[in-house]
């Protein structure tokens, strides 16, 4: 495992994997399912913002799995149509489509979120670290039915080089600078997403 890397927005890709309507569902561990894909977008947003490539795929949509979730979607617009549609490969990075898409991005690090961990993550966070890249994996835009699951998967991941983070810290890490207009743009989404006390009741 590499010593303490930093993940930039000019050497970073955001990668996206099976966050459909219908895995999203199973999702029963401390995360729910809404907490997932809003963190799944707040990333997206932070690699807008940063015009940082990114990499969605999606498995058998016809099926149980369902398509990938409208609020994806929406905002990401054009990494949606360009999506790796699998056609039934657990591990994404087996899938030719796939890695091409990863390779076209021209990024050795990958920030990776998938549903479910145990099973959508776990295998191509862990396969990329094996082709040579660092892969950061944020845990909370991620998610799984079982907590046992959950852990074993961080426990797996973390043994074979994956590191693990959440999606605030992740956005704090690209952003650096809250006073840049990235960072104005991404400290107003995530606040949005937590309530919190008005600014002048507080200074009150």
């Amino acid at each position: 495992m590499a010593a303490s890397p930093h993940f930039r927005p000019e050497s970073s890709a955001l990668v996206l994997i099976d966050h459909q309507v219908g895995t999203i569902q199973l999702i029963q561990n401390e995360i729910t399912p809404d907490i997932a894909i809003r963190n799944a977008v707040l990333l997206g947003e932070a690699a807008l913002a940063y015009e940082m490539p990114i990499v969605m795929t999606s498995s058998q949509e016809d099926h149980v799995q369902g398509p990938l979730h409208p609020a994806l979607q929406k905002a990401l617009p054009e990494a949606y149509a360009a999506r790796v549609k699998r056609a039934g490969i657990v591990n994404a990075w087996t899938d030719l489509n796939f890695v091409k898409a990863i390779e076209k991005t021209g990024r050795r690090q990958l920030i990776m979120a998938a549903v479910t961990t145990d099973i959508c993550l776990v295998f191509p966070a862990i396969s990329a670290v094996e082709a040579g890249y660092e892969v950061l994996a944020v845990m909370d835009a991620c998610g799984t039915d079982t907590q046992i699951g959950e852990e074993m998967s961080r426990r797996r991941m973390e043994r074979a080089g994956v590191w693990l983070t959440s999606t605030n810290t992740m956005v704090a890490e690209l952003v650096q600078d809250w006073s840049t207009p990235p960072g104005i743009l991404l400290v107003q989404a995530m606040t949005a997403i937590s309530p919190m006390l008005p600014v002048d009741w507080i200074r009150a």
